[in-house]
């Protein structure tokens, strides 16, 4: 049997938090761990990473919702709950699944809980495969409000812009993702990928051309970091013997 989400609900409205309450604790796959009127009251269950789903309300006192969404492990989503749409895009720059306006209806409720199924799904997929030794050459990344599963070997490159990531494929395909860096350096496997610059992730094994200080794919020419040069020339074999 798959493992309940453990699940908290933060809001400073009754009302609000009442419904969320309700409809966690009449929806399969999740369990409700607690309830709080504040973020700052549940900094504490929150960081300690007991926590795997928080529907959290952005407007709140002291500590406003995506102030503390990016304070959040990595480990932890989230599933944003508010009156006002305009904290769309900076909420799914932290560790964001889904977005519900009030007030929530519960079909909304179960579609975005749906994502969050999906997700962990994956994840935890992801990790019984390393933790067991098996080889896993797939890697789940969130692209708009879908969870995006691709072959590591298919990437070419990562490129950071602004507020998100852009994933060039072999094939020639793009997938466009509002991950932040630091989540996407938790999936990416450490030993093929690796950070030239602070605007590009390179995959290793793809490089065939390196011209003066920049990677070459087809027409795009990726800068390589002075800080980074030596290290990147080692890890593919260049570097001085």
């Amino acid at each position: 049997m798959n493992k309940k989400l453990r699940c908290i609900v933060i809001d400073d409205e009754p009302l609000a938090r009442g419904l969320l309450k309700s409809y966690v604790e009449q929806t399969a796959g999740l369990h409700l761990e607690g309830v709080f009127e504040s973020a700052a009251e549940a900094v504490k269950p929150v960081m300690m990473g007991n926590i795997d789903l928080v529907f959290l309300d952005i407007h709140m006192p002291l500590l406003n919702g995506i102030e503390f969404g990016k304070m959040i492990p990595s480990q932890t989503r989230i599933i944003y709950v508010t009156a006002y749409d305009s904290f769309a895009l900076e909420g799914f720059r932290t560790n964001a699944l889904d977005y519900l306006l009030k007030p929530v209806s519960y079909s909304e409720f179960l579609k975005a809980v749906g994502k969050a199924l999906e997700w962990f799904s994956m994840r935890r997929s992801y990790e019984k495969d390393h933790a067991s030794g098996s080889p896993s050459d797939m890697i789940t990344i969130k692209a708009d409000y879908r969870l995006v599963q691709m072959s590591t070997d298919s990437i070419l490159y990562i490129e950071v812009r602004k507020d998100h990531l852009i994933f060039f494929r072999s094939s020639g395909e793009t997938v466009t993702s509002l991950m932040s860096m630091r989540d996407i350096e938790e999936v990416l496997p450490s030993d093929i990928f690796m950070r030239v610059h602070r605007s590009f992730i390179v995959n290793l094994r793809n490089v065939e051309v390196v011209d003066r200080n920049r990677i070459v794919f087809g027409q795009t020419y990726i800068p390589i970091s002075e800080s980074k040069k030596d290290e990147f020339l080692q890890r593919i074999g260049a570097g001085k013997r």
